[in-house]
């Protein structure tokens, strides 16, 4: 799974990244660095626009389908497996007409180790340079009252031979090269599932971290510090 993760990078980086027009980012509010984003915070995340542009915009962790009774259900679906997202009911819609990337500059899994877990910082090789990106799905849920919430999830696949010893799952990850088919499924949805692979092992590194990170309240550089 995919339940923690860190973005450093500005938001003037990032639209850089990701193609986003300058228009499109200069209302938005600076950026700070967390070091240790947590299901039901709200994430960055780029998406096409009305007119077909890349946006970069905010969501809740945790999607919400539409037909949800309770916004609660979305602590319960901060991921979805690749496998099952074109058609399990929570996900499927998402899947065919509202998909997103979500920059990360690497992300947190807990390895276990004899009766306790190390929780251990992947990033990758280069990801001192520019974040990657995360693939994500995201929906608009209504509330009786009127008003409405963005939510989001990141899509997981079986792990590489690098995450294969600390987890069974590992987040999706796009590459550039495929950012516009990911964001645009038409005419076909089913034509992106290609993408959601393992990301190539020798591209990522690996490294333990402190105890600290398993608190989301401790959001602080010394989250992503290497430890013995």
């Amino acid at each position: 799974m995919c339940g923690r993760f860190a973005l450093m990078t500005p938001t003037e980086q990032l639209a850089m990244q990701f193609d986003v027009p300058e228009t499109a980012v200069a209302a938005l509010p600076p950026s700070v660095p967390r070091y240790n984003i947590a299901p039901t915070q709200s994430v960055t995340a780029i998406r096409l626009g009305e007119n077909g542009g890349r946006e970069l915009t905010f969501f809740r962790w945790g999607l919400v389908p539409s037909w949800a009774k309770d916004i609660k259900i979305g602590s319960r679906m901060i991921n979805a497996r690749s496998e099952t997202v074109a058609e399990k009911p929570s996900f499927r819609a998402a899947f065919k007409r509202r998909r997103c990337l979500i920059p990360a500059d690497g992300f947190y899994e807990w390895r276990k180790l004899g009766s306790g877990k190390q929780p251990t910082f992947i990033r990758p090789v280069d990801g001192e340079e520019r974040p990657f990106a995360l693939a994500g799905l995201w929906e608009v849920w209504r509330d009786p009252d009127g008003s409405s919430l963005q939510t989001c999830t990141i899509l997981t696949t079986t792990p590489n031979e690098l995450m294969a010893p600390i987890h069974n799952r590992m987040p999706v990850i796009v590459e550039p090269e495929d950012f516009d088919l990911w964001l645009n499924p038409e005419p076909n949805p089913e034509l992106g599932l290609h993408l959601l692979r393992p990301y190539p092992a020798e591209k990522m590194r690996a490294y333990p971290v402190s105890t600290i990170v398993n608190s989301p309240r401790n959001d602080v550089p010394e989250c992503i510090q290497p430890v013995a």
